[in-house]
């Protein structure tokens, strides 16, 4: 070391800065580093595997309670009808009436409609991301077992043979939130009923924009 640096360096010393307080700096490679964009779009959207609600959570007070209201259609009793900018779910019962559900639906970029079957139900469900969602976000795991921890909640229902599903999860909180990839969500105890009114080949029709 040359006599000019150790002559710098005593003087940092003298200052009361040491080398931790030197590399500290703004823009020194030792800074806090932040969590990659990736992993901030997961917290927000609410998947987060390993967090445990029970089956027997449900929206029981406030606009997304599960409830009967009325409800004009031309569909069959049992069609499920789903509002998605409205973030509720219906199932016509006849009669110009239809039980409701509050759910969470596709964030921007991630909503859809049209008409599908319920071809197949899972209670527990396993989740596997479908690759479109691991090519997002490649460190999501490829496989979960089902329980109370897992982000597809108590129950699903399969839509056609899309990726998509109508599932419980393990955020109620997000109810009534744009928050998914493209799923619906209720709350564990809301679709644990929902998953015993419907069954496999009950038509399913997703509307996006809001009713007149």
């Amino acid at each position: 070391m040359n006599q000019l640096l150790r002559t710098a360096l005593s003087g940092l010393a003298m200052s009361g800065f040491g080398l931790g307080s030197l590399v500290a700096l703004p823009g020194a490679a030792s800074a806090q580093p932040r969590p990659p964009a990736a992993i901030q779009e997961t917290m927000e959207i609410g998947d987060e595997p390993g967090r445990v609600s029970t089956e027997e959570v449900s929206i029981t007070e406030g606009p997304y309670a599960r409830q009967m209201v009325l409800f004009r259609s031309n569909e069959a009793p049992g069609t499920v009808v789903i509002h998605s900018a409205e973030r509720f779910l219906y199932v016509v019962q006849g009669n110009g009436r239809a039980l409701r559900y509050g759910i969470g639906v596709g964030r921007e970029g991630f909503t859809w409609s049209g008409q599908v079957q319920v071809s197949r139900k899972a209670e527990w469900p396993d989740w596997r991301p479908p690759p479109e969602m691991l090519q997002r976000q490649p460190y999501l795991p490829r496989f979960m077992a089902g329980g109370p921890g897992n982000p597809m909640g108590a129950r699903a229902l399969y839509l056609g043979s899309t990726v998509f599903r109508i599932h419980g999860t393990n955020q109620p909180e997000t109810i009534g939130q744009a928050i998914s990839s493209g799923c619906f969500r209720l709350a564990n105890g809301d679709i644990s009923d929902l998953y015993d009114r419907v069954p496999v080949g009950t038509k399913v029709i997703i509307r996006h924009k809001a009713t007149l």
